[in-house]
């Protein structure tokens, strides 16, 4: 298990201010030092990830969690990229979307997404949620560092 104190760079590809505000405050009540990292769109995602521009210090991300529908760029093409890229490949993707369509969990497990989580519609099972995956991904899974 990973040591609770230690703390993990998350990347956070999402486009809705609530559910960007929800997720913080989930981070923020389950009291983990993790570093919240967060892009509102694929493009800025592949900026984000390559180090371009604004994000040339950036941290390498620990963890990604993805929207699926992104202006610019979606969430399908940034899962995509990063799985083809073989120094981004081993960074865990959960896709954390509303969509609960068979075509999109099938597609995104095709693309080697780490896990496919459907967004609550409210606030507590929202924040329930972005909980229990930053407490399986910091005490329970080994992340490559």
């Amino acid at each position: 298990m990973t040591d609770r104190s230690q703390s993990i760079e998350v990347l956070l590809v999402e486009d809705d201010p609530g559910d960007v505000l929800l997720t913080k405050e989930a981070f923020a009540d389950n009291k983990v030092k993790n570093n919240l990292n967060i892009v509102s769109d694929g493009e800025e995602a592949a900026a984000y990830l390559r180090r371009q521009g604004v994000y040339a210090n950036a941290a390498r991300p620990d963890l990604i969690l993805l929207d699926l529908n992104l202006p610019r760029k979606d969430g399908r093409e940034v899962l995509r990229d990063i799985k083809a890229d073989p120094e981004l490949r081993s960074i865990p993707v959960v896709v954390l979307t509303t969509s609960e369509a068979d075509e999109d969990i099938l597609n995104s497990y095709a693309l080697h997404a780490n896990a496919y989580v459907t967004k609550p519609v409210d606030f507590d099972s929202f924040i329930r949620i972005v909980r229990q995956i930053d407490d399986f991904f910091v005490t329970v899974v080994k992340l490559p560092r």
